[in-house]
């Protein structure tokens, strides 16, 4: 398998990443365990900024991170520290931000259904763009930003009469990306307003009438795991020309143009990613040449990576216990996490590489099944992997495991959740501590009546 970032395999035999030996590591902290490499990590965002530098878009530009593929507090202040912006979509998001101080102004609120709540916190942490999703958000912002009665509410009396600034999330009806469930620029979806059922005109038209908003953009996220600039291109037409249709209708002029994120990563060998860069310069030829096709001035671009960032920087330990042979039909091998901090694939069919990180420079002899060790029968983390013969108490190190593992783990049959460390140059720390049984319990209530 190929190594990310920083990894490579000792003299000895053991996988090391960020400098530190994965067997140590796994000793030290125990297992499953979730390994950042903060030097990777931080080289891909380096890698967006430059990719989306100011001399390849004469509007500017913006890379935003997406937290919900990866957040913690540590994290939070690495994305600053880098000088990226920040994609929030819920109100455990924006506090995250608010926790480290993140600059208010370069957070950005996602979220296809806000509460009221979240509105009024976000206006009055004063972020720099709400993406407007429905028109029930807008009467949210519109009643939020209003002048008026004193509320109950703390966060509500410190938001009347603030202006919001806002880009409307269009359904762009571009079908792209891998599975199903990560596939969200149609027009039968839960996300954004479609152009072609007029509704993303008469959304339009409303934020403009509204005096408390201050339509800044337009925005669409099509899909994930995205291996060609095309759909990009597309979608950047597909905007623009709403644009020019708003603009006629209107005489609003674009200020700013969000692409979303969805640039893919290698998982495994059959995927082909392209270097951000690539789709930097697709973007910028098509922003400019369709702003002078319209006879517009080229937009700000915004582009919000999450996966791209922080898939690859990320690695998963695990201890392999039970192994189960049917002769003649598959081996099962057991490891001590599985859908409880990784669901992914069982959600959709995600794909992994993995190695065994205290033999990685043996030869792999069999093919085998990881499976998880939650009582379901789907919980298997990587099907047909090719590994040297596996022995009870080998590390399994799985790649790419930074994205959507931590931010959607559970504590299905009451599993704690693991560590993650920070990997960087020989220094490991803490970010993340390990849930305890009595964490689990720890928002559970005993009714006085059933006491003994």
């Amino acid at each position: 398998m190929d190594l990310p970032g920083t990894a490579t395999v000792l003299p000895g035999g053991h996988l090391a990443i960020g400098g530190l030996d994965t067997i140590d590591l796994a000793k030290t902290y125990g297992t499953p365990l979730w390994v950042i490499d903060e030097e990777h990590f931080r080289g891909n965002c380096r890698a967006f900024r430059h990719a989306f530098r100011s001399e390849l878009f004469p509007g500017g530009a913006d890379v935003v991170y997406a937290s919900k593929a990866l957040l913690t507090l540590a994290i939070c202040r690495i994305v600053e520290e880098e000088g990226l912006s920040l994609d929030v979509v819920s109100g455990g998001e924006l506090h995250a931000a608010r926790m480290t101080g993140f600059p208010a102004e370069r957070v950005y609120f996602h979220g296809s259904n806000k509460s009221e709540i979240e509105v009024q916190e976000a206006l009055e942490a004063g972020i720099g763009r709400f993406m407007v999703d429905s028109f029930h958000e807008i009467t949210l912002l519109e009643e939020a930003t209003r002048p008026g009665a004193r509320s109950a509410n703390r966060a509500a009396d410190r938001s009347r009469g603030r202006m919001a600034d806002v880009i409307l999330r269009l359904a762009p009806g571009i079908d792209a990306g891998g599975h199903d469930y990560v596939r969200t620029g149609l027009v039968d979806g839960k996300f954004g307003l479609a152009i072609s059922t007029g509704q993303a005109l008469e959304a339009a038209e409303r934020i403009l009438s509204s005096p408390g908003l201050r339509l800044r953009g337009l925005h669409c996220h099509i899909g994930s795991q995205i291996h060609e600039v095309a759909p990009f291109t597309s979608a950047v037409s597909v905007l623009m020309d709403f644009a020019a249709l708003v603009l006629d209708r209107t005489g609003w002029v674009i200020e700013e143009i969000s692409l979303g994120g969805g640039f893919g990563i290698r998982y495994t060998v059959e995927d082909r990613p392209l270097a951000p860069a690539v789709y930097a310069s697709a973007i910028s030829r098509s922003v400019k040449d369709k702003a002078s096709e319209l006879g517009l001035g080229p937009p700000r671009v915004l582009v919000e990576p999450g996966r791209a960032i922080c898939a690859t920087a990320g690695w998963t330990l695990y201890t392999v216990g039970s192994i189960k042979d049917i002769p003649g039909i598959r081996t099962y091998v057991s490891v001590d996490g599985g859908m409880s901090d990784d669901p992914r694939p069982a959600l959709y069919a995600a794909r992994y590489e993995a190695c065994l990180a205290n033999r990685a420079d043996e030869e792999a002899k069999v093919t085998v099944t990881v499976a998880g060790r939650c009582c379901e029968s789907g919980d298997m983390l990587i099907h047909d992997l090719p590994l040297p013969e596996p022995a009870p108490g080998d590390i399994l190190a799985v790649s790419c495991t930074g994205a959507y593992n931590y931010t959607m783990a559970m504590n299905y049959n009451r599993l704690p959740k693991p560590a993650m460390i920070l990997v960087n140059r020989g220094r490991a720390d803490v970010i993340v501590r390990r849930e305890t049984y009595e964490d689990l319990a720890a928002h559970e209530v005993v009714p006085e009546r059933l006491r003994r």
